[in-house]
């Protein structure tokens, strides 16, 4: 069974022209959807994909119907490849029903992997020489080493709060905490040994010899 697929951006566009082209390609079953290619989720093209079994054929005007990337339309022709779903293309003439069909579509594939690999192999690059220049990345320090070590110093006196410090530095209670550790702040004060018991009295003053 043929299925087709039409999509527009906007309900200004009008979807007659990819309808009337996959009826005359014999799609028996048309879905639509009216929004912008870049959306990962799409209710008409959901639908298709559900409604379609092994041996039927997804047809659409133009592969940018489909997916607005490479990537995009390989991730789903793929997709309908596992499930033994052939794809058309009727404006680029692509059929992954043929022996050349399946041909392009794969070199395709093997196009977006190399272009995939030479991103990872550039950006691993700029890394390498970024380390070498002593520029490690990751999150930019929002304390200095020298703030720091004056927050804990400040942290370690009794009467200074961590809202004083907050406020000081104009640092939120997370920030602080990350760079000045409550174990930094010095050892607490110790407390004042519990007693236990009253007081024992004093051995009773003996007088003159025999007392």
């Amino acid at each position: 069974m043929r299925i087709g697929y039409a999509r527009v951006s906007t309900a200004e566009q009008s979807l007659a022209l990819q309808q009337d082209a996959l009826a005359t390609a014999g799609c028996e079953r048309t879905y639509t959807d009216v929004i912008s290619g870049a959306a990962e989720t799409r209710d008409g093209l959901d639908a298709a994909f559900e409604y379609l079994r092994a041996g039927d054929v997804l047809a659409v005007w133009r592969l940018d119907r489909l997916g607005r990337s490479l990537r995009q339309l390989i991730d789903r022709i793929t997709t309908l490849d596992a499930r033994q779903v052939g794809f058309r293309s009727l404006t680029e003439a692509t059929d992954t029903t043929t022996c050349g069909g399946r041909l392009v579509f794969h070199l395709c594939g093997a196009l977006a992997e190399f272009e995939r690999e030479v991103i990872r192999s550039r950006t691993r690059a700029g890394l390498a020489a970024a380390r070498a220049r002593g520029r490690v990345g990751g999150r930019r320090r929002q304390v200095t080493e020298e703030q720091a070590a004056e927050m804990r110093a400040l942290l370690a006196a009794p009467n200074v709060s961590v809202r004083a410090v907050c406020e000081r530095f104009g640092r939120s209670r997370s920030t602080v905490y990350r760079y000045a550790p409550a174990p930094t702040w010095g050892p607490a004060p110790r407390p004042a040994p519990a007693t236990h018991g009253p007081t024992p009295r004093p051995a009773p003053a003996t007088h003159g010899p025999g007392a």
